[in-house]
Parts: C-alpha cells; structure tokens; sequence
C-alpha cells in the first residue's frame, strides 16, 4: 500500500475537521461523515482511510465507554453478550473489506457515504420511553448486532445511530438507555476493526494522532454546548459538509465532466 506523503497543511485540516467531527458528534453524532471524507480529500488509499478513521474514531468510543461504566449507567453482565456479538461481527466486515479491490472501494465509498448522510438527515427521531421488545434477547444478539458490526468494520459512519436505532426499534429501549447501550458495542465494533487494520498495516499514524487529539479537543468543547443547541440543526450541518466534501472529491477524481 503506498502511502502519500501529508504535509502539515493536509495534517492541519484533518485536525480541524477532527475538532468538529468531535464536537458535532458529542452533540447530534455523525462525525464518521466528515472524517472519512476528510481522510478521503487527503489522498489516503481506501484501505487506509477506514483504518486510519478507525484509529481516532476508538478513542472516542473508548472514552464514552468509560465513563458510562465509571458512572454505573450500565453494568458489565448487562452488556458483555452484545459486546462481543458486536465484536465479531465487526472482525468478520474488517476481514471481508480486505479483499475489495481498491479501485472499486474509491467509488463505493462516497456512494455509500452519500446515502448514509441523506438517511442520516431524515431518519425520524426515535421515541425516548421504554416500550415492549419486538424480537427476544437472543435473536437481538446473535442477528442484529453482528449485522451491523460487520457493516461498522466493512465502512463505519453511522454505526452508533443504527445500534441506538435497533435497540430502540427491536428491544424496546428508551432512546437514552439504548444509546448508553450503543456506545458499548460501538466501543467493542471499533476495537475490533481496529485489531484487523494494526494487523494488515492499514493505518497512518501521524493522520490518527491529529485526528485525535481534534476529537478530544472537538468533544470537550462539545460537552459545554451540551442540551444548549438543537441537535437537528447540527445534522444538517453535518449532512452539509459531508455533501461539500464529497462533490470536491468526484470533482477532483473527474467523475463530473463539465464541457
């Protein structure tokens, strides 16, 4: 895998978009919409950009983690069995993108991008009461979960939303607890993919470090805005940026011809 050399300039904007990506994410999700772009625009391979985001994004979801253990907002028995469901699932996506031809990931993933910031914008707001389960514990943990554990180890953006989503949908949780219980298994999916691109070389540590010293940075300023803006503003914005960075790339590859 050849790796382009990044000066500090492309540095500097992945830590910028980091910071943002931090912010926003504390307050609405969605950060995985700008950095993999971001990573994308600075011309890492594909293989690199899913390692290297999944780098900074573990760091995040390795402090949400914590803290929500330390504050005893879940319980270790209450998570374990769909932490590793999680965990494997994402292994098994993380091994399977290995073998995507390069080319062929350099146009699917904006595509896919693309439609996971329109579903992203108008996905309804799920309902914040517990209500009763549609499918049982186990058909929840050995089904669902791996499903979009692969999908987070094969692409990522949006695995956060669509594990809060499906417990909330599936299991009958309040958005709270099931985005508590999300954060968990969002932690065990990123590990995991993280493990399988260490192991294959796909990760360019001086664009992580960036990255996530922004997403600290980005997630502190966050946590002070907290209840402070309204979070569907934010995901417009996101969607926004997203769109903008993915046009200049399609733009930048000559998908679009103006003559």
């Amino acid at each position: 895998m050849q790796i382009p050399e990044l000066s500090i300039d492309i540095l500097l904007l992945l830590f910028l978009t980091a910071i943002v990506a931090g912010f926003l994410d504390t307050l609405a999700g969605g950060g995985g919409l700008l950095t993999v772009p971001a990573l994308i625009l600075s011309g890492l391979p594909p293989l690199a950009v899913l390692g290297t985001n999944k780098l900074q994004s573990s760091m995040g979801t390795a402090t949400a983690t914590f803290m929500m253990f330390k504050n005893k907002k879940v319980t270790w028995d209450e998570v374990k069995g769909l932490m590793l469901f999680a965990f494997i699932g994402s292994a098994i996506g993380a091994s399977a993108v290995q073998f995507i031809n390069p080319e062929m990931l350099s146009f699917v993933i904006p595509v896919v991008l693309l439609f996971i910031a329109i579903y992203f914008l108008i996905s309804p707001k799920p309902k914040e009461n517990d209500g009763d389960p549609k499918i049982s514990y186990l058909k929840y943990r050995n089904i669902v979960v791996p499903i979009i554990g692969s999908y987070d180890g094969f692409f990522g953006p949006g695995t956060g939303s669509f594990f809060a989503l499906s417990g909330v949908s599936l299991r009958g949780r309040g958005l709270i607890s099931a985005t508590i219980v999300a954060k968990t298994m969002n932690f065990a999916t990123n590990v995991a993919a993280l493990l399988v691109f260490l192991t294959t070389g796909k990760i360019v540590w001086i664009a992580g470090i960036f990255m996530i010293a922004g997403q600290g940075i980005g997630a502190w300023l966050g946590s002070k805005f907290l209840f402070k803006i309204n979070p569907s503003y934010l995901r417009v914005l996101i969607v926004l940026m997203c769109t903008a960075m993915l046009i200049k790339y399609s733009i930048s590859m000559g998908w679009f011809a103006f003559s």
